[in-house]
């Protein structure tokens, strides 16, 4: 029996949640490891679409993704507007934007002291978040 922590459970996670936005073709993918800076999370994942479709297409397949592993999150906030979607999964949370209303918010500022994994474009999957991460 191999013992998995609470630590790699959640980087395991992480990486699942952004290969699901991946296959939507979420752009700017970034990854914050915020678990020294927060009370409620150890990582964000922030991500954008290119339309208000696209949003919703990254946050489906994410949750359609994680379902099927047999998660499911613990709140979803935005639907209506798809401008800004946020996905809680407990350790991680999800924020899937509309590009002009991620500049708007710019969430990588007010977590500037987080550690930060950016995915390059392009890229079809990850196996592994960096050793700082």
């Amino acid at each position: 029996m191999i013992l998995v922590s609470k630590g790699q459970e959640a980087k395991e996670r992480v990486i699942q949640l952004t290969n699901a936005a991946l296959e939507r073709k979420a752009k700017n993918l970034t990854i914050l490891g915020v678990k020294e800076l927060s009370s409620f999370t150890d990582y964000f994942i922030i991500c954008s679409g290119s339309s208000d479709r696209q949003v919703r297409a990254i946050a489906d397949s994410i949750e359609k993704r994680m379902k099927e592993s047999g998660v499911l999150p613990l709140g979803v906030e935005g639907r209506q507007s798809a401008g800004w979607l946020l996905m809680d999964y407990g350790d991680v949370v999800v924020h899937v934007f509309h590009e002009p209303v991620r500049e708007f918010y710019d969430i990588e500022r007010l977590w500037s002291e987080a550690s930060v994994m950016k995915v390059e474009e392009n890229t079809q999957s990850i196996n592994s978040l960096d050793n700082d991460m």
